[in-house]
């Protein structure tokens, strides 16, 4: 049974975060929040929330032991976009795109 865990509005870029969400697809829990634990990114702390929730759900919702769950499927789309503005010379402006995603994690 796929137990699935999704962390919205995540402020980081989803490309930033694509990078390290393959390094952990296919791989047993445990051994995912190992690797995430050495990377010294803001992004592997917030990849490795989503998992542990996903971890949480499978063990209390449907009784499922941790320690043999493994990453199905791991994605990160594209959330909502802050626009703001920056003022220019010559009375013009520059637009400033301030990205977020969405962390999806499914765990078996």
């Amino acid at each position: 049974m796929k137990v699935r865990a999704v962390a919205k509005d995540v402020g980081i870029s989803s490309r930033k975060l694509r990078l390290v969400t393959n390094m952990v697809r296919g791989r047993k829990v445990d051994e995912a929040l190992t690797i995430l634990g050495f990377l010294p990114t803001p992004t592997a702390r917030a990849v490795a929330k989503a998992i542990k929730s996903a971890a949480a759900n499978a063990e209390n919702n449907f009784q499922m032991s941790p320690a043999e769950l493994t990453i199905t499927a791991i994605f990160a789309d594209q959330g909502r976009t802050l626009k703001r503005f920056r003022p220019q010379s010559r009375g013009r402006v520059s637009p400033i795109l301030k990205r977020s995603s969405n962390i999806t994690v499914f765990v078996e």
